[in-house]
């Protein structure tokens, strides 16, 4: 009955009353409130009244052990809640506070599938709870989806002209990405909060990413070099090893007539990132990410990250490198899409191929001609990475052709989260 109601009320503007009536008796037989079934009440306001609420929703849908019929009809009752709230949007024209809502109710259905609030729309910090890895990665694109309408709907130039309205608004992918795409139409007030919220947004994923990139060391042992006989470079596994035959039984001693010693010298040679990225209006998510990526390397002793944007037209980013928020604010999204002109500018950068990665963001909807610069770049000793995307669900479509061509040139295609590529970029550097 629960769930007949909740498909009623999602796909039906007008309330069924045998429906409703049905419902309010189950839920008040399950001893919960009737403010349950009123999509107009946020879960956020439900908490608040009902304080014992608030356990129940956390891993609500997360399988577990088998539960009583009258069990499963309060899940039932409770993840219709959850999910009425989020997908029966309505239509029309919104506010920031409608917005600001649905993303707060999105957080509840995040705990309920044991995730911290935000972590699955974006899936940018791995998972946090229980749920990471679980299959929850169509979902996670339906909820950007979702969110991305809301967006779309919401009289945005309105709301960052007013800077209480745009105190509202929480960062998003769909909200970024919209600022990106309008902030050449934005001036004074409004230009300015889009700014502190594109900013605000670079800094929390840049933390996330950074926590991923940790304990990244730059380059190799050299072991051409002596290593240094310092007490703080002494192997002693190996000392004591090599002079076991040393070993008196009578003394019960071991007599170390040899010291060894760990190599500590790296490489001197920095090692060169060249990240080029499509910068078409289809590649939003994988540039906001990779161009903060890129940022983070660029921050480790000893990389040289260049990073070149494309669409029709190539531009070297690499002055503004350090702080991803300027590297965005000069994107221009959409436009046609031609790699050659940024295969241009990015070769002459090769200066010493086995030392240097280049990673190559697009959906590879492109000039086929590319593939064989692709392949001359991979014959010189460039590690050559292909990325076509690096965001919540993997879902992005990239050119089947590019794909296959990539696969047989041993440098297959990175999609889906963007740990692939930070495992990727870590190996390089080690």
């Amino acid at each position: 009955m629960l769930l007949w109601r909740l498909l009623a009320r999602v796909f039906e503007t007008d309330e069924q009353p045998s429906l409703e009536a049905a419902s309010v008796a189950v839920v008040e037989d399950l001893g919960l409130p009737t403010a349950l079934l009123d999509p107009s009440v946020s879960v956020d306001t439900l908490v608040q009244r009902f304080p014992d609420l608030a356990a129940e929703f956390d891993a609500l849908m997360l399988p577990g052990e088998d539960e009583r019929p009258r069990d499963r009809a309060r899940t039932a009752a409770l993840a219709a809640k959850l999910l009425l709230n989020l997908f029966a949007t309505g239509h029309g024209n919104i506010t920031a506070t409608d917005l600001a809502g649905w993303q707060q109710d999105a957080g509840w259905l995040e705990r309920a599938l044991g995730h911290q609030p935000g972590d699955l729309r974006t899936q940018q910090g791995g998972g946090h709870g229980p749920g990471r890895g679980d299959g929850h990665g169509g979902l996670a694109g339906v909820l950007g989806k979702l969110e991305g309408d809301l967006v779309r709907r919401m009289r945005l130039r309105e709301v960052l002209a007013d800077p209480a309205l745009a105190r509202q608004l929480t960062p998003s992918m769909s909200l970024i990405e919209q600022l990106l795409r309008d902030k050449d139409n934005l001036s004074d007030v409004a230009l300015a909060n889009a700014k502190a919220l594109i900013r605000r947004f670079v800094d929390e994923v840049a933390e996330v990413l950074r926590t991923q990139v940790r304990q990244t060391s730059a380059g190799t042992i050299d072991r051409s070099v002596p290593p240094k006989r310092v007490f703080r470079n002494l192997d002693i596994e190996r000392t004591i090893w090599k002079n076991l035959p040393n070993w008196s039984p009578e003394d019960q001693l071991l007599y170390v007539d040899r010291l060894y010693y760990r190599h500590t010298a790296k490489r001197t040679t920095p090692a060169r990132m060249i990240v080029v990225v499509d910068q078409s209006g289809s590649m939003v998510d994988a540039m906001v990410n990779c161009t903060i990526l890129a940022s983070i390397f660029a921050g480790l002793p000893k990389v040289d990250v260049h990073l070149i944007a494309y669409d029709t037209r190539a531009l070297d980013l690499t002055p503004w490198v350090h702080d991803p928020f300027e590297v965005l604010l000069r994107t221009q999204l959409g436009g046609g899409t031609n790699g050659l002109v940024a295969m241009a500018q990015a070769r002459p950068k090769v200066l010493d191929p086995r030392n240097t990665a280049m990673v190559w963001i697009s959906d590879f909807y492109d000039n086929r001609d590319l593939q064989r610069e692709f392949e001359a770049v991979h014959r010189s000793g460039v590690k050559l990475i292909p990325v076509g995307s690096v965001n919540s669900s993997g879902s992005q479509s990239v050119d089947p052709w590019f794909r296959e061509k990539l696969k047989d040139l041993g440098t297959p295609v990175i999609s889906g989260h963007i740990r692939k590529l930070v495992f990727e970029l870590k190996s390089f550097l080690n």
